[in-house]
């Protein structure tokens, strides 16, 4: 199986999940180039539309044979470009808060996209206060100083900081726009999975999403923003060891 993460995020949100299903799946983590501990180099694009085609390919290098896809927010339309358009198959793809149906994009994005330069520019002090201020609002319950250490901590530093208004600045819609009237054709176990209290992405999105994709299972969790996996980890836990066992028992 393999985790997709989304922005402002990484693989290490994953993590206590990819622990706790390890012994009974083979598991599979990576930072997408731009986020995490993989490249933040400027010449390196992190679109879409990259990231997309680079999952399909990670899924080849690796030898994987139909594995089970779990993605979060971004990863969404990372997950569901690498299928529809560049031929990655799945087992089954749950989705999680996930980026996927037009419009998306906070004002804070579009403001970030039309002025990434001056952001860039921002002394180290107050840009760890934006970028604080940012993460701790995709939480429902509140996170505690570890948990926003531990999100904060790429984006510091003069690499850090250009990389995460270069990444705002290289989201478009149009990648989505692209893929979205395919989704009907999607052919795959999938679930839909979503924090009733996501400011984010509201829950109205998955009701959408799960609707136009053939036999979508929606599955809502009460209690959690868009950092679902912070908020209410035991329940996500749960939802989603459910949803993998249930697919490998089918797969065999």
């Amino acid at each position: 199986m393999v985790f997709c993460h989304g922005t402002p995020w990484s693989s290490a949100l994953w993590h206590p999940f990819a622990d706790a299903l390890s012994s009974r799946f083979r598991v599979h983590l990576w930072d997408m180039p731009g986020y995490g501990q993989s490249s933040m180099e400027a010449e390196h694009r992190v679109s879409l539309d990259v990231q997309g085609e680079l999952l399909s390919d990670l899924i080849g290098y690796w030898g994987l044979d139909r594995p089970h896809l779990i993605a979060h927010d971004y990863g969404g339309a990372v997950a569901l470009r690498a299928h529809l358009l560049h031929g990655a198959l799945y087992s089954s793809l749950a989705l999680v808060d996930v980026v996927a149906l037009a419009p998306w994009g906070s004002e804070f994005f579009r403001l970030v996209r039309d002025n990434a330069e001056v952001f860039a520019a921002l002394p180290a002090a107050v840009h760890e206060g934006v970028v604080r201020a940012y993460i701790e609002g995709a939480s429902h319950r509140g996170l505690d100083e570890r948990q926003t250490r531990m999100l904060v901590e790429p984006w510091l530093g003069s690499l850090g900081q250009a990389a995460f208004y270069r990444q705002i600045a290289q989201a478009d819609q149009t990648y989505t726009d692209e893929v979205q009237p395919l989704y009907g054709s999607l052919a795959l176990p999938v679930l839909v999975t979503w924090g009733v209290e996501d400011t984010w992405i509201p829950v109205d999105r998955a009701h959408s999403l799960a609707e136009a994709i053939p036999g979508a299972r929606l599955q809502l969790v009460p209690g959690a923003g868009h950092l679902i996996q912070m908020d209410a980890p035991e329940s996500l836990a749960t939802v989603l060891h459910g949803w993998l066992v249930e697919q490998q028992q089918r797969r065999a």
